[in-house]
């Protein structure tokens, strides 16, 4: 059997796939820089996460005392979890080694930057990892413009496909 060489990427499994996308916000936010953090979860929220459920529409991340915290990120309760059931919108914090933290934290501290989540998913080993996001809002005319190149792309793909 063939020894398997570290650079190669782990086999995507089952459960490699997003839970949730937050694609309104590369539309309402120039990225600037992106980070992945594990956070932290009940048993419920596991559990209701496997089924799918969650919503990141009001999700942002603030950092209070060296910590980073996600907060608005909505977690539906689990049916099945009785009275050991969760807060659907309480605060969750991320993990984060503490070097990434400084160095996000003091960029997201400058004015009109902030940290949004843009995906929730898990990791081959069946961790929850949160890609969160650096990001300045962009204005009425930006998104204008983003619009405009993205029609001209959809148009030059369907002319390259034609001919």
């Amino acid at each position: 059997m063939a020894k398997k060489s570290k650079s190669e990427k782990p086999v995507p499994k089952p459960n490699d796939r997003p839970i949730c996308e937050n694609r309104r916000a590369r539309f309402e936010y120039e990225l600037l820089d992106t980070l992945e953090c594990g956070i932290v979860l009940l048993g419920s929220e596991v559990k209701s996460l496997r089924n799918g459920k969650m919503s990141l529409e009001e999700a942002y991340g603030r950092i209070r005392d060296d910590e980073m915290w996600l907060i608005g990120c909505e977690i539906p309760e689990y049916r099945q979890a009785t009275i050991w059931n969760h807060e659907p919108k309480r605060p969750r914090k991320l993990l984060l080694h503490r070097r990434e933290l400084r160095k996000f934290g003091a960029r997201a501290q400058e004015k009109g930057l902030t940290l949004v989540p843009l995906k929730v998913y898990f990791s081959p080993r069946g961790v929850v990892k949160v890609l969160m996001a650096l990001c300045r809002g962009r204005k009425l005319h930006d998104k204008r413009e983003v619009l405009k190149k993205r029609d001209t792309q959809r148009d030059i793909d369907r002319a390259m496909r034609r001919r």
